[in-house]
């Protein structure tokens, strides 16, 4: 299972197409594998219409889209390549994990540690966002058991950035900012009828998570 990812791929263009391109073509040149399954991301949909199914082509922006761009070659990659190869991409992963520069982590290490939390990205920017433990799950199936190519792993809904400040004011009565002129950034609910299907996905729900993930925080904190 190929995992790797840089994403702060901004300041890391090259490092972020070694790891999602050219590591790869090294492993399947060097290397025999039985199956070969490689995460990619929600990203690859970014200007697709919605809800966004696996099949549906991916229209990309050279210059813009560097990260989703190198993510879709190591996918074609894995498909042109081997013959069990498979493609996951995955929602925006959230779970208890302390170290994650993701954003949901982020979002919460600021919310319990300072009791206000600054978003660099408008209200209305939404994204889907799925549990780790769901992703894990279906990982192991889709590996040994997926009788297609690219699973969406997602939850299938969509949760703002205002639905999630709303909903820490008023778990925590945080304060909220927008840093001025931030960017709306928006990505297409994903379609997981595939998932639910094949494996009987039914995913968690981020807002109804979040007293939970809070708990892990001020735990760590305190």
């Amino acid at each position: 299972m190929d995992c790797a990812g840089v994403t702060d791929f901004r300041e890391r263009p090259l490092d972020a197409v070694e790891a999602h391109v050219c590591r790869l073509e090294r492993l399947l040149r060097e290397s025999r594998f039985e199956s070969l399954t490689y995460l990619s991301t929600l990203g690859v949909y970014r200007r697709a219409g919605a809800p966004a199914r696996e099949d549906d082509p991916l229209p990309l922006l050279p210059g813009s889209d560097l990260y989703s761009m190198s993510k879709a070659m190591g996918e074609s990659l894995v498909l042109s390549c081997h013959p069990r190869g498979r493609v996951v991409r995955l929602a925006s992963v959230y779970g208890p994990d302390l170290r994650s520069q993701l954003f949901v982590a982020s979002v919460l290490r600021e919310v319990v540690a300072t009791g206000e939390l600054t978003l660099r990205t408008a209200l209305e920017s939404s994204r889907d966002y799925v549990s780790v433990y769901d992703v894990a799950e279906c990982l192991v199936d889709i590996a040994t058991v997926g009788r297609h190519r690219v699973y969406n792993v997602a939850s299938g809904r969509k949760v703002s950035n205002g639905q999630l400040a709303a909903r820490l004011m008023g778990l925590t009565g945080c304060r909220v900012t927008v840093t001025p002129g931030a960017p709306r950034v928006s990505y297409p609910r994903m379609d997981t009828e595939r998932v639910r299907q094949e494996f009987g996905l039914e995913a968690s729900d981020l807002l109804e998570d979040i007293p939970g993930l809070l708990d892990v925080y001020r735990d760590a904190v305190g």
